[in-house]
């Protein structure tokens, strides 16, 4: 077998014995870590700690990945100005966030026969949301409905971080005008030495 030294040293080709010896020796585990490599490549550590540390990396990768969400969104083909400039609202924030978005036209009655009508809406909101995302799959006509889905140009992870950027700058901002309370101690007191002026002008007369 090939042997690995505790320090990641290569320490050359050696028999098992050799290897337990030395493991006995270093007071370590002997670890096959490449077993379809020829000869196959063992480690001279402590497994234990060795799956404690592989636990603890999985751990935070997990931490740190993020799952792309699949919003829906409902549109009808006449669908009124400003209830298309609401949808686009949330179309927008949904890929601000970076998740994917499955926009559906329902069509209901004879505006199955006009499905050029729900086409052109799809087209129009994809471009409106340009800057923001993309057209991952091209709008198909399934059964009374038209779908299409927009993907997000910002990776989940990078829109996650900027959100957090965002939420820091204004706490931030709301923190930021506590040294300009005393001006407004100052004033505070001027009613105070206004009302104490009246009181001595009784006595004068």
């Amino acid at each position: 077998m090939r042997l690995v030294g505790p320090s990641g040293e290569q320490v050359g080709i050696v028999p098992l014995a050799k290897a337990l010896e030395l493991a006995q020796e270093y007071d370590l585990d002997l670890v096959e870590v490449a077993a379809t490599a020829r000869p196959p490549v063992c480690k001279l550590m402590d497994y234990g700690k060795f799956k404690y540390e592989s636990a603890m990396k999985a751990r935070e990768a997990r931490k740190n990945q993020a799952h792309t969400v699949i919003k829906e969104m409902k549109l009808r083909p006449k669908i009124d100005p400003h209830d298309y400039d609401t949808k686009k609202g949330h179309v927008v924030r949904f890929l601000k966030q970076g998740d994917k978005v499955k926009i559906t036209i329902m069509f209901r009655g004879r505006e199955q026969s006009r499905p050029e009508l729900g086409f052109r809406l799809l087209q129009r909101l994809a471009s409106d949301v340009e800057e923001l995302g993309f057209i991952e799959s091209n709008p198909k006509q399934d059964g009374r409905n038209m779908i299409m889905v927009l993907g997000p140009h910002k990776k989940k992870t990078e829109a996650m971080a900027e959100a957090r950027e965002a939420q820091a700058a204004r706490k931030a901002e709301r923190q930021g005008p506590t040294p300009d309370a005393e001006p407004e101690g100052d004033t505070a007191e001027a009613p105070a030495a206004a009302a104490e002026a009246p009181a001595e002008t009784p006595s004068e007369a």
